[in-house]
């Protein structure tokens, strides 16, 4: 399924549930080298961008998919708490 996403068709919890799935399968891959780095995760494809920053992983992949919405999380932390940070902040 591929979605495409505008200002008021964005389902967040759909992105969230399955960008957490989709971590949890390849966290064990990013864990030892990468902590503290940031994936921004693309959930239909299920491509991954590697960044420094949150922000860093977005621009990366916002370059191969600029009208889609993705999940962020910081490698090595808990999702839940990364994400609601992330919109209380916002």
């Amino acid at each position: 399924m591929d979605t495409k996403y505008d200002d008021d068709n964005v389902d967040i919890q759909h992105i969230a549930d399955e960008g957490t799935k989709i971590y949890r399968q390849i966290k064990s891959q990013y864990e030892d080298t990468k902590r503290g780095k940031f994936l921004a995760i693309e959930i239909d494809s299920k491509d991954v961008f590697l960044g420094d920053t949150g922000g860093e992983a977005m621009e990366l992949a916002e370059i191969k998919y600029p009208d889609k919405v993705f999940f962020v999380v910081k490698i090595g932390f808990d999702t839940i708490a990364k994400m609601a940070h992330s919109f209380i902040n916002n």
